[in-house]
């Protein structure tokens, strides 16, 4: 009889939010699962974060996969031990924070106790892979594998390889990442921002200028995402919108690229987010959501995202 357990270990680098998230999701289908860090309690804080999560899941009907929450769990443990760590493992999901030399000293360590078949994957969002992968003997083994916060509720994930990396990495990263559930896109080359923080800030601008210019408040320029553009955006991309909104996309070209490039240029250079339309936008959000309230907040928006998620899946 198969086993519901896979025999194959994946490492996880970092027993933060995202390391647990990723353990979480190589957990669900049965992966075999290690989460390093420095200090025995941080894993042990992660373990017990993991089990708690992975339990409520199960309660409110949300759990991933078809192995129960304890089977999942059974398959994670923790380790101090980096090079105990990576042993035997054939991919490797480092999720350590967002400061470039500690990568680079993270990635000089992995060098020298990696063998020439495990890949190599960071969850960095700033971060191209050259950046602290380029003086690596195996850095033909190192890509990007970013994800949206929280991953477990936001499939979405971004596989940026290097000019280094070895053209079967990110075809066989995207298949492990839809295997787990995950939306992969392969990006063709290493670029500042990924393609989701490129969009991402693009909004986040026009918006600071909105603000600034004083034509909408900050609850309302939320709402003309979440009530508007969002709620569409959700289910189809903006390219297809497009593509909706007219007889096809070259219909759509021909009736409104001439208001999109007028209107497009009127925008106005990449702002500074400081001063005092920084101090005025944190003072609204603040109001609409106070910071005693953020976790009860993360908690209702990761469980709007898993219910978006299922809907979608059952469409």
């Amino acid at each position: 009889m198969e086993s519901i357990f896979k025999d194959r270990k994946i490492a996880i680098i970092g027993s933060g939010l995202i390391g647990q998230s990723w353990a979480m999701i190589f957990a669900s289908v049965g992966y075999k699962v290690t989460i390093y860090d420095i200090l025995q309690h941080q894993i042990d804080n992660a373990l017990k974060q993991a089990e708690a999560q992975l339990k409520n899941l199960a309660e409110k009907g949300l759990l991933r996969g078809k192995l129960t929450h304890d089977q999942q769990f059974s398959c994670i443990s923790g380790c101090t031990d980096i090079k105990e760590t990576v042993k035997g493992a054939f991919f490797l999901q480092e999720c350590i924070p967002e400061n470039l030399e500690m990568k680079k000293n993270l990635y000089k360590q992995l060098d020298e106790i990696i063998d020439d078949n495990i890949i190599i994957s960071s969850s960095t969002s700033t971060f191209m892979p050259s950046q602290f992968s380029g003086d690596m003997k195996h850095r033909a083994q190192v890509l990007v594998s970013h994800p949206v916060n929280p991953p477990y509720y936001v499939p979405l994930v971004e596989i940026v390889p290097s000019e280094h990396t070895k053209k079967d990495i990110p075809i066989t990263t995207r298949a492990l990442m839809s295997e787990v559930g995950q939306k992969p896109v392969v990006l063709s080359r290493e670029i500042e921002g990924f393609a989701l923080n490129r969009i991402q800030y693009a909004i986040l601008n026009e918006c600071w200028h909105l603000i600034a210019d004083g034509i909408l408040s900050v609850k309302d320029i939320d709402s003309v995402m979440s009530d508007g553009l969002g709620m569409r955006y959700a289910f189809l991309g903006p390219m297809e919108t497009a593509h909706l909104n007219a007889e096809g996309f070259l219909s759509y070209c021909e009736r409104y690229s001439k208001t999109i490039n007028a209107v497009s240029q009127t925008f106005k250079p990449v702002p500074m987010m400081e001063g005092q339309v920084m101090e005025k936008v944190a003072k609204e959000l603040e109001e609409m959501c106070p910071l005693e309230d953020l976790e009860k907040r993360r908690k209702w928006r990761d469980n709007c995202l898993t219910l978006l998620s299922q809907m979608k899946n059952d469409l």
